[in-house]
């Protein structure tokens, strides 16, 4: 049986995957308005992922008995001024994340919940590549700048990326 705190910490945190989701789809909406098709579908793969995410915490809830409360989730930003900066936003987010999902393994610590405490450990190794995704983009981002026509060789290498979100359970 999940504890109380841990249980509602667990629903807070599908709220922030899934707004995560929201934030990359808007992210990708924006790359398509821009015809880098390359871009929008790394952001539609980073979108899918962090739903996959909000699944994981889903069922974790469910499978311990408790109860999944889901509430509103805010609405994104719609405009950028530039790839870098999208890109930087979202390795901004993806720390924030990070630190959401440090403080969930904490507080399963302090409520002694091993259940919780093993199954983060799988969100915690997620968000080192997750900060290392994007920080990589960020860093190709400024390597280009200079040179715009570099940008179409980066939209089609990012272009090749697949979601790597695990198939759900029963698939």
């Amino acid at each position: 049986m999940i504890g109380k705190k841990v249980e509602a910490a667990f629903n807070d945190q599908i709220n922030a995957e899934m707004y995560s989701a929201y934030l990359y789809l808007a992210m990708a909406a924006q790359f398509d308005a821009m015809a880098l098709e390359g871009f929008a579908g790394w952001m539609r793969a980073q979108a899918q992922e962090e739903m996959v995410h909000a699944m994981k915490l889903y069922d974790h809830i469910q499978e311990r008995g408790g109860r999944v409360i889901l509430q509103a989730i805010e609405a994104p930003p719609s405009e950028w001024d530039s790839p870098r900066v999208m890109f930087e936003d979202a390795l901004a987010h993806e720390k924030v994340i990070t630190q959401r999902i440090n403080d969930l393994a904490d507080l399963a610590d302090q409520e002694k919940d091993r259940p919780a405490a093993n199954f983060l450990q799988w969100f915690i190794d997620e968000q080192v590549e997750e900060e290392k995704s994007a920080d990589d983009v960020v860093q190709k981002l400024k390597r280009v700048e200079k040179a715009p026509g570099m940008l179409y060789m980066l939209d089609r290498e990012l272009g090749q990326r697949a979601s790597t979100a695990p198939a759900a359970e029963g698939d």
